[in-house]
């Protein structure tokens, strides 16, 4: 089952053309990402600041379809999966007004913080993938 995000497009996500600037688009599929870690019972303070393991993006990309103005009303829907022991996608669909307008993928890597080694996913994790993800 997917998560899904809702958001209206803000002035300061506009270039001087008055659309999204394209790296914005990455940062909204984050505030969904944190918002489905917080749904899920994740203290978003300690996930972000835990001095023993991180979840890095090694990986992200955006296709964009249409632009996206200031006032666009936008669901984002989040599907998260795993590829091995140690890392996971996440794929994106960005809506607004019932049509794709973008997508998006991010990859993430589970490292130790001090060793910056690749380590198995925790078992959060790995139920957050199971509570959001394709099955």
């Amino acid at each position: 089952m997917a998560f899904t995000y809702h958001r209206t497009v803000r002035f300061q996500d506009t270039d001087a053309a008055g659309v999204v600037y394209f790296a914005n688009v990455l940062a909204m599929c984050h505030e969904a990402y944190e918002a489905s870690l917080a749904t899920s019972g994740f203290n978003l303070k300690a996930f972000f600041s835990n001095p023993a393991v991180a979840f890095p993006i090694v990986r992200a990309s955006v296709d964009f379809f249409r632009p996206l103005f200031c006032g666009d009303l936008l669901s984002i829907r989040l599907i998260p999966q795993k590829l091995q022991e140690d890392s996971f996608t996440i794929a994106y669909e960005v809506m607004a007004t019932e049509k794709v307008v973008a997508k998006a993928m991010t990859q993430h890597v589970c490292i130790d913080a001090e060793s910056r080694k690749r380590q198995s996913l925790s078992v959060e994790m790995e139920q957050w993938l199971q509570q959001w993800g394709d099955r």
